[in-house]
């Protein structure tokens, strides 16, 4: 048996640990009142730990997020999300190979503080080194369907950026540059800076670096400076992709008249020309349909089991 927090009551104990048991069987109905204060309670830390969260069903940790995102602030809204929501997540994902829906729903309601979200579940996530495959593109599932406000996803991008790579954190980069935000250009600065550290990477990059690389120069490639887009372009020959990297340097080659500090950039999401948009779906069939890849041929430096 775990060990119990000192200073509380007996009674108090007891009743939070039933609460735990009813909690490890729920699967609807109304949730115990006694757990409802638990996000009142200035120890609610250790009042938690009592109840063992890991042994709740996914429907009680879909209860629980919905009321811990409500009743804290962000700073503790964290905390519950990494303590309780991220471990239930991989776990879930590690014993049966896929999510369970109501964590899934638990996720979904943990954007409604997006800060929270990202500081308490992705940032860690990728932080660890050990994020799969399989938890990168679930995840990347729940992001693409919230709304979030784009500072919260600017800070996050710019948090990404700065990390050590690992192959899996191309999935989350992708999809939040794909909700096409107006970045500040400090984040547009971090990602070129990003992409450039790869020019003396020896391992050949995943496809799906190569994506996030296409899918940043077609949506921002207005807003990165004319010495940073010689730069990529010689990326491109350093880290080439036979489908991909040819797309990357022909939307450098288009917005040629059109950077940042020219008069024609506008700070987010481009305007192009009709033949731009043309070539905008070009470049969408590429990254989405064309270029396919086998998860068990990326190169195990990248895809790390827990």
């Amino acid at each position: 048996m775990s060990v119990l927090p000192s200073g509380l009551s007996p009674k108090v104990i007891k009743v939070f640990q039933d609460v735990g048991v009813l909690l490890s069987r729920y699967t609807s109905g109304k949730i115990p009142k006694a757990f409802k204060i638990i996000p009142n309670l200035s120890n609610w830390e250790e009042i938690l730990y009592i109840t063992e969260p890991e042994k709740w069903t996914p429907h009680a940790v879909y209860q629980a997020t919905r009321l811990f995102v409500s009743n804290l602030n962000n700073r503790l809204a964290q905390r519950f999300l990494a303590l309780v929501l991220l471990p239930a997540f991989r776990a879930d994902i590690r014993n049966n190979r896929r999510l369970h829906f109501a964590h899934f729903q638990a996720l979904k309601k943990a954007t409604y503080k997006a800060g929270a979200f990202y500081k308490g579940i992705l940032i860690p996530l990728c932080s660890s080194g050990t994020c799969t495959l399989r938890e990168a593109v679930i995840l990347s599932s729940v992001i693409k369907r919230a709304s979030i406000p784009v500072l919260h996803s600017a800070a996050a991008l710019l948090r990404l950026a700065e990390l050590p790579y690992c192959g899996t954190t191309s999935f989350f980069m992708r999809v939040l540059l794909d909700k096409k935000y107006a970045l500040p250009y400090r984040v547009v600065d971090a990602m070129v800076d990003h992409f450039i550290s790869f020019q003396r990477e020896e391992r050949q990059l995943p496809v799906v670096w190569h994506q996030a690389l296409l899918c940043f120069v077609q949506r921002y490639k207005s807003e990165i400076r004319e010495e940073d887009k010689d730069v990529l372009r010689a990326l491109c020959k350093r880290q080439h992709h036979y489908l991909v990297s040819a797309e990357v340097i022909r939307e450098l080659d288009a917005a040629a008249r059109a950077s940042r500090g020219s008069g024609g950039a506008t700070n987010g999401v481009d305007n192009n020309t009709n033949s731009n948009n043309h070539n905008s779906q070009q470049v969408e069939s590429v990254v989405g349909k064309h270029v396919l890849e086998d998860p068990r041929d990326l190169a195990p430096i990248i895809l790390m089991d827990d």
